[in-house]
């Protein structure tokens, strides 16, 4: 699976967190994901370079402190409808922002996946205020209209207690309601499995097809239907399963790309299983980042830095 030149961009991180978000998008974008725009594909009107413009928009957002959580949600997708024109990565956004935030308050928040609980309890209403702003700004396909916290009207209650109103019709609302659930005990477990088996892009596919073949994707169940979103997941089952019985540490490409081309032509953007990829492989990137400052860290006491 040869990756275009252009695949690996140039962007000059300002810190390790903005480092991290860059990678989980370029990596993403690397691996020939079914459905979705890819260094490999583009579709649904548009390009990967479309893509690379928001990954750079999104890291510098994100890896700017001082921020509240509600800011770093409105202000990268302000950027990115001003470098892009179009929602690109709300979805990538909401999810990566908490992650991104509970890392730049490092030790104070304790390890990421108990600092991460702790961030998403904070939020408040003015987080929340912020959020229904960007996801407005962003106008995603198929966005309906809530009884209660709809997105276009005032925001009257925490962050956390509005997604958890969501969690039972929107995925990425369930990562903010089950402290990311999904990303820390399905995807990250799925991710050091498929890189001990597949190559570089090819585990971030099977990352991402583990996604599409265990859930619905919200994406495609909020803009076509539940039956729409079924028929996919039980599409990805089998490919996952035809992958499963090869047993080889090759995927088949043209099986990845009839995939592919049979899901744009019926118009399905399976987008949310892409949305939690990036945020596996950024949750992968910072805690390797902790993992490497913990390892760092009796080194600089034995030589007495840090200590008091």
């Amino acid at each position: 699976m040869a990756v275009e030149p252009e695949a690996r961009p140039a962007y000059e991180a300002p810190n390790p967190v903005a480092a991290a978000v860059w990678r989980a998008c370029i990596e993403e974008l690397e691996a020939p994901k079914p459905g979705n725009v890819s260094f490999a594909s583009p579709g649904h009107g548009m390009t990967a370079a479309e893509f690379v413009a928001s990954a750079r928009c999104t890291a510098d957002v994100l890896g700017t402190p001082g921020l509240s959580l509600g800011e770093r949600v409105l202000r990268s997708i302000e950027a990115t409808h001003a470098a892009t024109g179009c929602n690109t990565n709300l979805g990538i956004v909401l999810l990566c922002a908490p992650l991104a935030h509970t890392a730049l308050h490092g030790n104070r928040k304790g390890p990421l996946r108990a600092g991460l609980a702790r961030v998403l309890d904070e939020a408040g209403v003015a987080d929340t205020d912020k959020v229904f702003r960007a996801i407005r700004l962003a106008e995603p396909a198929g966005l309906g209209r809530s009884e209660r916290h709809d997105v276009r009207g005032l925001a009257a209650a925490p962050l956390r207690k509005v997604m958890r109103e969501a969690e039972n019709r929107d995925r990425v609302a369930r990562q903010y309601a089950r402290c990311y659930e999904d990303i820390f005990d399905t995807g990250l477990p799925v991710l050091a499995a498929s890189r001990r088996r597949w190559p570089g892009p090819q585990a971030v596919v099977a990352l991402y097809l583990e996604f599409l073949a265990r859930f619905k994707d919200s994406h495609i169940e909020r803009k076509l239907g539940t039956v729409a979103a079924q028929r996919v997941r039980l599409e990805a089952q089998r490919l996952v399963e035809n992958l499963d019985v090869s047993g080889s540490s090759e995927m088949n490409f043209e099986d990845l790309m009839r995939f592919d081309r049979l899901l744009k032509r019926r118009r399905i953007n399976p987008g949310t299983s892409a949305d939690m990829t990036v945020a596996t492989l950024l949750a992968g990137n910072l805690l390797r980042e902790e993992g490497n400052r913990v390892a760092a860290r009796p080194a600089r006491d034995a030589a007495g830095i840090g200590t008091t």
